[in-house]
């Protein structure tokens, strides 16, 4: 009688939809299985593993990044030091006409002749230049530098034909082709240059008259021979000034 009236007070004070359960179920203790959640925390543990291990990767990247970028920096500063050296090499190279037009003093050109006179032809089997000769080159060189152009054509034309087995003449028949070339005398300026390679083989103004050459060609509009004398050029004489202008021009031009 006494549970009955205690298990309908309960019902009340539960609400009138609440189940009633047995005291005995009431009083037992709640066990928690605590198996899954012990293994979900070992989960996590080794996806913080796996987090660390990705960050460690991508640090790893970053730092290679950072040192590629610094490898880079290194090589755009040779590849500058290059082309200041290319340019450098092409200043030192400069035509006549391209040094005249910037002023260059008479004595300038008198030592350019005298470095040309020492220079020209060793070991080509001509003949030393004489003073008549040497004088006769450095006047020729007088009339360039006064920038009469036909009376210095005139002059080297002389020059040529009154002494045709010195040193000097190969040098005299390049300056022809030069000048020829300033006054749009194409042909002309061929014929000399080309001299230049077929009678003086050993003249030490090959690799400048073959350079000369390959130029002209392109700008009569013979792509061919001028990219056959500029390889000729390059690999015939691969050390000379000429040889850099002339790969510069191959590149540059597409030929």
């Amino acid at each position: 009688m006494n549970h009955s009236h205690r298990g309908r007070r309960l019902a009340r004070l539960c609400g009138a939809g609440a189940l009633v359960l047995p005291l005995s179920v009431l009083a037992q203790p709640v066990i928690e299985d605590l198996s899954d959640r012990s293994r979900t925390f070992y989960e996590q543990a080794e996806v913080r593993e796996g987090a660390s291990g990705s960050l460690m990767l991508l640090n790893r990247l970053d730092e290679q990044q950072r040192e590629i970028q610094q490898l880079r920096g290194q090589v755009e500063e040779l590849r500058h030091q290059l082309e200041q050296l290319r340019r450098d090499s092409q200043a030192r190279y400069l035509d006549l006409e391209q040094r005249l037009a910037s002023g260059v003093a008479p004595q300038e050109v008198d030592a350019e002749a005298a470095r040309q006179v020492a220079e020209a032809g060793a070991g080509s089997g001509s003949a030393p230049p004489g003073a008549d000769a040497q004088a006769a080159y450095q006047a020729a060189f007088q009339r360039v530098q006064a920038r009469d152009f036909p009376a210095a054509i005139a002059a080297f034309e002389a020059f040529v034909v009154d002494y045709p087995d010195t040193n000097l003449t190969a040098n005299g028949h390049y300056w022809l082709g030069e000048l020829y070339s300033a006054e749009t005398r194409l042909e002309p300026a061929a014929a000399a240059f080309q001299t230049v390679l077929d009678d003086y083989p050993e003249s030490n103004k090959v690799p400048d008259a073959l350079y000369k050459l390959g130029l002209l060609k392109a700008r009569q509009g013979q792509p061919d021979a001028s990219r056959t004398l500029l390889e000729r050029l390059i690999t015939d004489y691969p050390d000379s000034n000429a040889a850099v202008m002339g790969r510069d021009f191959l590149n540059d031009s597409g030929l």
